[in-house]
């Protein structure tokens, strides 16, 4: 069963963000609304049949966007009190997930800890003192611990969309891409276009699940 937002313990700063962005709709451009939906309808449908709800958020290196788009659809589903929806992330290939993302999600009151030190670090994200974390780390789309079917995939780029004319086992495929702030690295703007992104996502993510939340 789905427990209230107001059960569910945030760090008060994500809180305020999360909520912020929540008064953001009107910055959802022109037609955005209904591809948003569709992955609401997803989430509403599975959860009214008693069943999980499983997204796959893809992009080229899965390093960036769908990192951000993970974390945030989870928070966003325990933040409306969704049980029973499981949110992951995966590549064409795997890289890394990139510092300079990781700092916007800390910047917007998440709690992330790296736990290992390669090249492809696992990092535990916290939401809130109670809550489980997120362990975000580099990952092809179809490697472990990602399902191999039984998942909707939400395309966080376009270049995996076109790269990725099949995607295995999924029951959806959504295209909801995102600018990719790796254009930013090394210049004066880098922090700016990083933080813009994450609010994007977090507006976006938290508007589909609010939805989903009362259909």
């Amino acid at each position: 069963m789905n427990r209230s937002a107001q059960d569910t313990v945030f760090y008060p700063g994500l809180s305020r963000y999360l909520q912020a962005r929540l008064a953001e709709t009107d910055l959802l451009p022109a037609g955005r609304d209904k591809t948003l939906e569709r992955v609401s309808a997803y989430i509403a449908d599975r959860m009214r049949n008693g069943q999980s709800a499983r997204l796959t958020f893809i992009c080229t290196h899965n390093s960036r966007r769908s990192q951000m788009a993970q974390i945030w659809a989870q928070a966003s589903a325990q933040f409306f009190g969704l049980s029973g929806v499981y949110t992951f992330s995966g590549g064409t290939e795997a890289s890394a997930f990139d510092p300079r993302a990781v700092s916007a999600m800390v910047r917007a009151g998440f709690r992330i800890e790296p736990c290992s030190a390669e090249d492809n670090p696992v990092y535990l994200v916290q939401s809130g003192p109670e809550l489980p974390p997120v362990r975000a780390f580099s990952k092809a789309y179809l490697d472990p611990p990602n399902p191999r079917d039984g998942y909707c995939a939400v395309m966080a780029c376009s270049s995996a969309d076109r790269g990725c004319p099949v995607i295995s086992g999924a029951d959806e495929r959504i295209l909801i891409p995102y600018e990719d702030p790796k254009t930013s690295d090394g210049t004066d703007r880098e922090t700016a276009v990083y933080d813009e992104r994450c609010r994007e996502i977090c507006r976006e993510m938290g508007w589909l699940f609010a939805r989903a939340s009362v259909a």
